[in-house]
């Protein structure tokens, strides 16, 4: 036997008219009825204007021209003359300014990472008195301008070369000095909140079985904070990478200069004949940077969120 299907089974599908479809809004025409597409305008001026600078860099840094009269969107002779240039200029040593980088950021960030997390784990998991007192400390003189103290650095530490000549003005290892006088500000607020949201508990169970505090906190709480580590490592690698006015100030000597500081008297020497140079020099300088923030991408965006939610 057949069975007897309901008449809404049975019946024929409506094909819709052209009229009909002719009459139906598309999408783009939904957007612009309902004003969404000025959002996308904004959107591609926006990245338009951002993108810009970086395209008349790698365009001008590829110009064989070399000069800032000849520099547009598009080279005119394109060629790697300027790198050639670059690289082979006696007066203008480009790979000793960029070992001095690479040295005074690692080591500056690499000790940075240690003060502000010791410094995080006593004001985190330590009881003692004064602590409130020292956050808010820290945080008071964050307020101030770093360009303040620039005159009695400068003073001090040519009087300390008098008698530690290793580590007074002009040396590498009296600037990193500098550097992490102004490690622990931020990081200790940005690092205790994400050392915070490690489980108090694994202290308590390491104290049972003997361990001290420096055991806890070298074997257990780094393993458990790395994001937030590799987090502040790298703010600190970038912002020492791009550090101009201090050192500036403090080195002179043309062979212990840094990328900034010999990229800026580079251009300074002669704006319209080097500059070709300059934009080499700026555009390989920054590909360290570029692989640092690839490379730790992850860890960033985790170290951000948890300690600074916490």
């Amino acid at each position: 036997m057949t069975q007897l299907q309901p008449d809404s089974a049975i019946q024929p599908e409506v094909q819709p008219t052209k009229g009909k479809l002719r009459g139906r809004s598309t999408p783009l025409r939904s957007q612009y009825k309902t004003g969404v597409w000025w959002r996308h305008l904004f959107a591609m001026c926006a990245l338009a204007f951002a993108l810009f600078p970086i395209v008349f860099i790698v365009s001008s840094a590829f110009n064989n021209a070399g000069t800032l009269s000849t520099a547009g969107l598009w080279p005119s002779s394109p060629g790697v003359r300027n790198f050639e240039k670059l690289f082979n200029d006696p007066i203008r040593p480009y790979w000793t300014w960029m070992r001095n980088s690479i040295l005074i950021c690692g080591l500056g960030a690499i000790f940075t990472v240690f003060l502000g997390a010791t410094a995080a784990y006593a004001f985190s998991r330590l009881r003692w008195q004064g602590r409130r007192a020292g956050l808010l400390a820290i945080l008071f003189v964050q307020m101030f301008p770093a360009i303040l103290g620039f005159a009695a650095i400068y003073l001090t530490f040519a009087r300390v070369g008098e008698l530690f000549p290793g580590i007074g003005l002009n040396t590498l290892s009296g600037l990193i000095l500098v550097y992490l006088g102004g490690a622990m500000g931020a990081n200790i607020w940005l690092l205790k909140g994400y050392f915070d949201t490690v489980p108090r508990e694994l202290d308590e169970a390491a104290r049972v079985d003997g361990a001290s505090h420096a055991r806890i906190f070298f074997t257990l709480t780094l393993r458990l904070v790395s994001p937030i580590l590799a987090t502040v490592g790298m703010l600190a690698f970038v912002g020492l990478w791009g550090e101009f006015l201090l050192a500036s100030i403090f080195l002179t000597n043309v062979d212990s200069q840094t990328l900034a500081v010999g990229l800026w008297q580079t251009r300074n020497a002669d704006q319209d004949r080097l500059f070709g140079q300059f934009v080499a020099g700026a555009l390989i300088a920054s590909a360290p940077v570029v692989i640092l923030y690839l490379a730790l991408q992850r860890q960033l965006i985790g170290g951000l969120t948890q300690g600074s939610v916490k």
